[in-house]
């Protein structure tokens, strides 16, 4: 039976929104699951005030209202504590790669703060399950542990039945390395610059992944087309997206100097 090698905590997080939109919409409510090396774990649990409607097609799949979280902190106001509570951990989800680190990391932008990536692990469950069996999290959960998944949409409860799939694609497939880098390597996706993939690394140079200009060089449509930067900056784009285009665009400048 294969166990998970942890060197440091693997931090298993879920989140409910108010929709799936990383620019637009807000997290509602955020679990953390911190899996400890000697296994032990940690939970931290928060409903979120959004600062904004939760609509009722959100309402349906999570059963979460604005009566709910009306007296709720804000992410800003709880933006300290979930940046200390997920220090020096590397990162689980079910489509976390895409989604819920994404959102979480637009969030900690919104509320001011740095959230610091580059030296996190990233593991997406549901990618090791599109993968080794190309399927929602009941499914995966129902196939992998033989259970029915109970308070889905439960932040924590999905969370935590995520870190139970994982367990068992560990003993499932013996290809599965049972250490964060290697499952970290399995789930990766192809090289991109911001979490919304609006930019992606190809031979090592940063390429627009959208729109008109997809597949080009974003630094030769810049110099081609500087007013670009600017409609990006100003449209409906994700704080992280636009955090990366204005650094790609300030190292343009201070080669000019």
């Amino acid at each position: 039976m294969s166990t998970l090698q942890l060197k440091r905590p693997l931090a298993v997080i879920d989140l409910e929104t108010t929709g799936t939109n990383v620019a637009t919409d807000r997290i509602i409510e955020i679990a953390i699951v911190k899996v400890f090396p000697d296994r032990s774990t940690q939970s931290k649990v928060k409903r979120v005030n959004p600062e904004m409607p939760i609509p009722p097609a959100s309402t349906a799949i999570h059963g979460i209202t604005d009566d709910h979280v009306k007296d709720c902190q804000t992410f800003k106001q709880m933006a300290n504590e979930m940046r200390q509570f997920l220090d020096n951990c590397d990162i689980a989800g079910y489509n976390s790669n895409r989604f819920d680190i994404p959102m979480l990391v637009e969030e900690f932008l919104r509320a001011g703060l740095e959230f610091d990536v580059s030296h996190r692990k990233f593991i997406d469950v549901q990618k090791i399950f599109h993968l080794m069996e190309k399927r929602t999290l009941a499914a995966a959960y129902k196939f992998y542990c033989d259970k029915q998944l109970e308070n889905a949409h439960s932040a924590e409860a999905d969370a935590l039945a995520t870190y139970e799939i994982l367990e068992a694609q560990l003993n499932r497939y013996e290809a599965l390395k049972a250490d964060v880098d290697g499952l970290a390597e399995f789930t990766r996706e192809d090289e991109y610059i911001d979490f919304a993939r609006r930019m992606v690394m190809q031979s090592g140079v940063e390429v627009f992944n959208f729109g008109k200009y997809k597949g080009r060089p974003v630094r030769d449509v810049l110099k081609v087309e500087p007013q670009y930067y600017d409609w990006m900056m100003k449209a409906d784009f994700p704080l992280n997206t636009k955090q990366k285009l204005t650094e790609i665009y300030h190292s343009m400048m201070l080669k000019k100097m």
